[in-house]
């Protein structure tokens, strides 16, 4: 009995942080800024609180989705269409096109070449989309991520700037392919019994993680951004308008590939989403200019309030 309510309790915190994370993101941003001091020796941990999150998200997933999706791959050929060729090609164009800087152009490329959100599977559940393309996605891009990064950011940049790939793609492995292959697999083996007993548990903790790592990432790069230089408010203008884009972009695909309406709505979801603290985490880890991080900070600011926004025009539009 006091299992099932402390699960209760948990359950609901869960769902509270939940609603509120387009919040959370900027407020943990806003700490690491405000208190560097504190948070900057979490920097060691980041990975295995990266981890937990992931491990947590790939709980809920099981390989069978994988085959689901595979019977019906136009939804995941046009989400790597837009997010992993047509996004960072136009980010590198645009960042280009505005800045002289090569580190702001990299951060611009870096942010549209990582993978989708895993929580963006939060905005299927709520916007009643397709989990099991949701899931399908995640998990592709997710266990594809090590070699979509590194070899987007270097077809893109080149040899502008320099870059230990082989680091990036380890990194990457730590975060999200060893932790999804590690949840998915207990999903299978248990049957789904582990994940039902711990998830209630372990949902709100990665929530939290989430703040962390994100606090973590921001507080080493918080001397180098002020936010009273107009370069900081240009780059999160440029920013806003192209993770728009991002998501009008992979609905005008989905209209002209005519995808089913709850197939539609975890497309467009996915497709505008970027995992933006695994990103914010290989910035911080492996470029030492401030400026390739500028970019992911905004993005962190603003990508769950666009997303939010999406969902309720996506259903509103289809209702």
């Amino acid at each position: 009995m006091l299992l099932h309510k402390t699960s209760e309790i948990f359950q609901n915190i869960n769902s509270k942080l939940e609603r509120i994370i387009p919040i959370t993101t900027p407020v943990a941003v806003a700490l690491g800024f405000l208190f560097p001091g504190i948070f900057i020796y979490l920097r060691p941990f980041v990975i295995f609180l990266f981890g937990i999150m992931t491990f947590s998200g790939a709980l809920k997933l099981r390989a069978k989705e994988l085959g689901t999706a595979v019977k019906n791959p136009i939804p995941v050929i046009i989400f790597f269409i837009s997010a992993h060729i047509i996004m960072p090609v136009i980010a590198k164009l645009s960042a280009s096109i505005v800045f002289n800087d090569e580190n702001l152009i990299t951060g611009f490329v870096l942010v549209f070449a990582s993978p989708t959100a895993v929580s963006g599977f939060f905005w299927v559940l709520i916007f009643k989309g397709d989990k099991a393309l949701g899931l399908a996605i995640i998990l592709l891009d997710t266990m594809l991520a090590p070699i979509v990064v590194p070899g987007t950011l270097s077809i893109l940049l080149g040899q502008t700037i320099t870059m230990d790939m082989t680091s990036i793609a380890l990194s990457l492995f730590l975060m999200v392919v060893l932790p999804t292959i590690l949840g998915v697999g207990t999903n299978e083996i248990s049957k789904g019994k582990v994940p039902s007993a711990i998830c209630p548990f372990l949902d709100p903790v990665s929530k939290i993680c989430l703040m962390l790592v994100i606090a973590a990432n921001a507080s080493p790069v918080a001397p180098n951004i002020r936010l009273n230089d107009p370069l900081s408010w240009l780059t999160a203008a440029i920013c806003i308008g192209l993770i728009i884009f991002g998501f009008v972009m992979i609905y005008l695909l989905d209209l002209l590939f005519k995808v089913r309406k709850d197939k539609r709505i975890s497309l467009i979801l996915l497709g505008g989403l970027r995992n933006n603290s695994a990103s914010m985490t290989i910035a911080v880890t492996f470029f030492t200019n401030a400026a390739v991080s500028l970019p992911v900070i905004m993005s962190l600011i603003f990508q769950q309030t666009i997303a939010a926004i999406a969902g309720k025009l996506i259903t509103r539009k289809q209702s």
